[in-house]
């Protein structure tokens, strides 16, 4: 398979990491716990290793302060903000060693970061109890589509090059994002991408975004840029907060979360794994995200489900070149996002003491091969559809917000219906 420069690949083929075990039903066949688990040893790498480090410290760190101002928003203490943070993190660290290692695919858990979002204004309407309530009501109908199969039928019916644009326009603040953080900290952000570029050219054996994080970082000490975040947060231990269930809730909260959950994380993973060429078990996906939002929601978190932009920097060719073997980044991931869940309370300063620029250039940076192919699989003329990807493209690159429902959701909406009004009879 030949490569270009950028690191994407020309062509994608898809992933048999090993021959699926038990018969497919409401959870897809996989290749097995074992054959996962034996395989670590034979396929982890410092390139698994450093794309587990770089998704880890994007989830680590902005996300988790729009959590912080959703918990001092909603007058939350700082047990309850300790307990919202355990159980998304630690959750979504589980969630990632559970499915990439059954189905050795790099599934990365973590939580909806605009599902964090609404809950900033939210938390000013209800109090936490009912938030918890709409939180456990949100994952039982994730479930509930999870079970019944119908997101699977639905993601099959998708024209694939309407999925890869949703996923290049959803992503594509990654890679714009390292330009804006340019214009903030020059130097450190020039030392970070000349760090990139010259590892991919002249080695083989270091990973280019290892080398860039490493060189940011010791730009970052030189310069003084390290300021350890003030954030409310004590090493305390989580705390139980009573469910409160109601219809206004249900209405205002649960149902955008869920559509969140599934039109914005799952879509974007399962259109990721798609575009690297893998097999994604959606059903399961969904399943589990539900299982994980009912779950986190009694323990007092929002939701865990699997990770849009973290499985893209899993699943890219910075975690390795021979896709099979790609599944132990999500695994490495997932032990770190889980230890962030249960240190919380005293990580999270130090974690948020790096600049934003470096986190924002490393992720940008991670994200190439993946925004390449995303774009080669949407815009390729024999596949059609492509005034649909094209809406998709521009729907999902604007970030609106309609319903409460984020940009991706309506990019796949909007990209169906002009694909089927214009394209129907090329389609």
């Amino acid at each position: 398979m030949s490569r270009q420069g950028t690191g994407a690949a020309d062509s994608v083929e898809p992933v048999k990491p090993a021959e699926p075990t038990g018969k497919a039903g409401i959870f897809e066949a996989g290749a097995g716990f074992m054959n996962g688990l034996r395989g670590f040893p034979k396929h982890v790498s410092l390139k698994s290793v450093s794309a587990a480090a770089v998704a880890a410290i994007f989830g680590c760190t902005g996300p988790a302060l729009i959590i912080i101002g959703a918990a001092e928003a909603g007058g939350l203490s700082s047990a309850q903000t300790v307990s919202w943070l355990f159980a998304v993190y630690f959750l979504g660290g589980l969630i990632s060693l559970i499915l990439a290692t059954y189905y050795m695919q790099p599934i990365v858990g973590a939580y909806s970061i605009p599902g964090a979002a609404i809950m900033l204004t939210a938390l000013q309407t209800f109090d936490f109890s009912q938030a918890i309530g709409a939180f456990i009501m949100a994952g039982v109908l994730v479930l509930l589509l999870g079970v019944s199969g119908l997101i699977g039928k639905v993601m099959r019916w998708l024209p694939m090059p309407i999925i890869m644009a949703m996923i290049a326009g959803a992503l594509i603040r990654f890679g714009t994002g390292t330009v804006s953080a340019a214009g903030t900290a020059p130097l450190l952000v020039g030392a970070a991408v000349a760090a990139f570029f010259v590892t991919m050219r002249f080695s083989k054996t270091i990973p280019p975004v290892l080398a860039a994080l490493v060189v940011g970082i010791v730009v970052a000490a030189a310069t003084g840029s390290f300021q350890v975040a003030n954030v409310p947060v004590d090493f305390v231990l989580p705390t139980f907060t009573p469910p409160t269930f109601s219809l206004d809730v249900f209405l205002a909260v649960s149902i955008p979360l869920a559509i969140l959950v599934i039109g914005a994380e799952n879509a974007q993973a399962t259109g990721v794994l798609m575009a690297e060429g893998y097999r994604p078990p959606v059903n399961s996906m969904t399943v589990i995200s539900g299982i994980g939002g009912i779950l986190a929601g009694f323990l007092g978190g929002h939701n865990a489900n699997i990770a849009g932009p973290m499985t893209a920097i899993c699943s890219s060719e910075q975690a390795g070149e021979e896709k099979k073997g790609r599944y132990t980044a999500a695994m490495v991931n997932g032990v770190l996002f889980g230890s962030f869940g249960i240190f919380a309370g005293i990580a999270v300063p130090f974690v948020l003491a790096l600049p934003r620029p470096l986190i924002a250039t490393v992720a940008g940076l991670a994200m190439i091969g993946v925004l390449v192919a995303a774009f080669q699989q949407a815009f390729t003329k024999s596949q059609g559809h492509q005034i649909g990807a094209f809406v998709a493209l521009v729907v999902a690159m604007s970030d609106v917000r309609l319903l409460s429902i984020s940009s991706p959701f309506w990019a796949l909406v909007f990209g169906v219906l002009v694909s089927m009004i214009i394209e129907r009879k090329k389609a």
